[in-house]
């Protein structure tokens, strides 16, 4: 599954990477965390910089940021979080390690930091260790933004194989977030692989629903690999117009997709 998480993927990161004040946030942000000293200032500000460049992937200088902030205080574990994302998205995946490990040496209840760690030990083939990572985050009642860890569980359980563990963290997920698109896509894509043609179809359409997807726009984020989904869906079901429809929108949008080619070739 290709879930921007989900990373990812995994899950859109908008917030900043020290939200101390406990409102939601996104991978990068921590739990509370007292500033005490000027320096502790410092540290958090240009933490916070260089979560804004990551997002905007300019690595570089999110390097430099932290940095900055690591120089004022080396102990602010936050920064150690951020710039293990940073080493993961550079496939720096030792260093992006020891970051993880050590920001969780500093702060052990940060949540963010068990959730980002789970994410890169499932990116790597660790799908049994990253889902401990997901459940200690959610122990924390003080998580703003605990359907992200579901999510992410829910992910990681289906790539390691196991389907129904995989069901009810995403149905957990969407307990706590009733419309999070990658949630519905996740168990669409799962009914699908188990045969469940008709409970497909229902939570692909209320993926559909949960933003923006109609077809009626060209910048719809409808990718590749959704519209197969659809086509193989309906395909089951037998429902040749909405079939068409969603061949049509694929055909038309990624005439070089692996996915069009599949549906070509008549798979």
């Amino acid at each position: 599954m290709r879930l921007l998480l989900y990373a990812g993927l995994v899950l859109g990161m908008a917030g900043c990477a020290t939200q101390h004040s406990g409102e939601p946030g996104d991978q990068t942000g921590n739990a509370p965390m007292k500033i005490t000293t000027r320096m502790q200032a410092i540290a958090k500000v240009h933490t916070e910089l260089a979560a804004q460049y990551y997002e905007r992937a300019q690595l570089g200088v999110a390097i430099e940021e932290l940095g900055k902030a690591l120089l004022a205080e080396p102990d602010y574990a936050p920064a150690y979080n951020v710039r293990g994302l940073i080493n993961m998205a550079l496939h720096e995946d030792r260093q992006a390690e020891e970051d993880f490990q050590h920001s969780l040496h500093l702060d052990s209840s940060s949540s963010e930091t068990h959730n980002n760690y789970g994410w890169f030990l499932c990116q790597r083939g660790k799908e049994r260790d990253s889902i401990k990572h997901f459940m200690t985050a959610l122990k924390n009642p003080l998580y703003s933004t605990p359907e992200k860890s579901y999510l992410n569980a829910g992910v990681c359980s289906r790539k390691g194989g196991n389907a129904k563990e995989a069901e009810e963290f995403l149905q957990k997920a969407l307990i706590l977030r009733p419309n999070m698109p990658e949630a519905l896509l996740g168990l669409a894509e799962l009914s699908f692989s188990g045969g469940d043609y008709a409970g497909a179809k229902s939570y692909f359409i209320r993926f559909i629903q949960s933003g923006d997807y109609s077809s009626q726009h060209s910048d719809s984020p409808l990718t590749a690999e959704n519209l197969w989904l659809g086509v193989r869906i309906e395909r089951k079901l037998g429902d040749k117009n909405a079939e068409q429809s969603y061949a049509l929108q694929l055909r038309k949008r990624f005439p070089d997709a692996r996915e069009t080619q599949l549906m070509l070739q008549g798979q």
